[in-house]
């Protein structure tokens, strides 16, 4: 009893805390009724925000609006509306410098689909040879592991960096290690800023560190600019990789490559396409590219959603990132106290929380597995399809980050070679490989903090999670 009361009056005193940081710096909860209403009206609890942000209402209005009064044509020409767009865009670029402190001077702004698109420009570009190296953490998304396809057509060298269990931070000593002179040729060190495994923020500091020691940096960006500030001018990788609907949530089909031009140069893009050249020849069998960022466009870039870019980043300012990583970090901080007090009544948890207990170091997405009374797994898809029919969005599987589902779920090198070794030439069901991993977890279930949460969401998740207690 005298437990349960401490409990409730540590639960009272961080709602106090938290609704007294609202009122001095940004009152989320009218925050959120104005831009953010229509997830209480329709009774949604929304926890995905590493898969997608939210848009504020205000963003929308605002990108209309232009739409609306405005007239834009495709930007390749000189026409007024080209050149009206054309202006659009450009604002756009500077826009995005500005946000995440990149000098003009220094670096480039390429737009994409998504941050994926980003990558693969990089690696389809990156001079890798034989006398090359490709050095990136065992904690990424699979598309900077699908980098090393590239690398390996060349011969160059891969290698990976560990994690350590439990927490699944990046193995400092072997990186320190890794990153010593070992290839003459062109090097180029991948890692996250922030895990969208499990949250967990890997030292910015080892951009400079790596940097020093003669690597490329290629910094994904992508899980961690959301809820953080970037601050390139002190970080200063070679090439960033950004989705911004996972920064403000609209437009999507619109992410970006932050390059520094002297990295930017070394890349040779092994096609052309309309919009990256400026000369190009049948008869004369000859090309030649734009200089900078239009060389890496293809096409026609997203122009009429481009403009709801600086719109957004100009919604997350009002708000201040700074607040925003207060709040999640506040609220984050809670679940993780209130899911550890999750028990059965044989005193044994809930849940297994993948990544670290507490706040040092973290984000706001938390990756877990729920466990019965006698300690056998409860699948993620069950737990995902409760969730869905209380109407609570979360996200289950790997979410594209093999390596750290490895890592987590303690599955060996050896078993994963024995796996593929049986059907070498043909498909491997997710069946096939439970059978190889003798029974051992294949994914998990992901709760994901963003801008609009609040302390009630926090409550409806707990209490959703009560419902798997004996």
């Amino acid at each position: 009893m005298q437990q349960d009361q401490t409990r409730q009056r540590t639960s009272a005193d961080f709602t106090t805390l938290v609704r007294q940081y609202q009122t001095k710096v940004c009152d989320f909860a009218q925050l959120r009724q104005q831009e953010y209403g229509r997830l209480d009206t329709l009774g949604h609890v929304y926890l995905d925000y590493t898969g997608g942000g939210l848009y504020a209402l205000s963003q929308l209005e605002a990108h209309h609006h232009l739409l609306k009064t405005q007239v834009f044509g495709n930007p390749h020409s000189i026409n007024p509306t080209s050149l009206a767009m054309t202006q659009e865009v450009e604002a756009t670029r500077q826009k995005v410098l500005s946000y995440f402190s990149a000098d003009p001077q220094d670096y480039e702004v390429i737009f994409t689909l998504n941050a994926s698109g980003a990558l693969k420009l990089v690696g389809e570009a990156y001079p890798f040879g034989k006398d090359s190296c490709y050095l990136l953490s065992f904690d990424n998304h699979n598309s900077v592991l699908g980098i090393r396809e590239f690398a390996r057509r060349t011969g160059a060298r891969l290698a990976y960096v560990p994690l350590t269990l439990p927490d699944l931070r990046l193995d400092e000593s072997a990186l320190a290690k890794l990153l010593e002179p070992s290839c003459s040729g062109n090097k180029l060190f991948a890692y996250p800023a922030q895990s969208n495994f499990s949250g967990v923020q890997h030292p910015l500091e080892w951009v400079n560190k790596a940097k020093a020691a003669g690597w490329d940096v290629l910094l994904d960006a992508a899980a961690f600019v959301p809820t953080n500030r970037l601050d390139l001018s002190q970080y200063p990788a070679d090439f960033i990789s950004i989705s911004f609907y996972k920064i403000f949530g609209y437009p999507t089909g619109v992410g970006c490559l932050l390059a520094r031009k002297e990295a930017l140069a070394k890349l040779k893009r092994p096609w052309f396409a309309g919009g990256t050249i400026s000369l190009a020849s049948v008869q004369g069998d000859k090309h030649y590219l734009h200089q900078g960022a239009e060389a890496f466009e293809d096409g026609t870039v997203n122009y009429l959603n481009l403009p709801a870019i600086a719109i957004g980043l100009e919604h997350i300012e009002k708000v201040g990132i700074e607040q925003i990583h207060q709040h999640i970090h506040n609220l984050a901080q809670h679940l993780l106290s209130e899911i550890q007090e999750l028990k059965h009544s044989n005193d044994l948890p809930l849940i297994k929380l993948y990544g670290p207990y507490c706040m040092e170091q973290r984000g706001g997405t938390l990756t877990m597995n729920f466990y019965d009374a006698e300690h056998q797994l409860i699948p993620h898809q069950e737990v995902e399809a409760k969730a869905a029919k209380a109407n609570i969005s979360l996200r289950t599987g790997c979410f594209c980050n093999p390596g750290s589902g490895e890592s987590a779920f303690g599955i060996s090198q050896g078993e994963l070679q024995t796996c593929f070794a049986q059907k070498p030439d043909s498909r491997l069901t997710l069946d096939d490989l439970r059978l190889c991993i003798d029974g051992k977890n294949s994914g998990a279930v992901r709760v994901s903090l963003g801008i609009a949460s609040n302390l009630d969401d926090i409550k409806h998740f707990l209490s959703f999670c009560k419902n798997f207690l004996n």
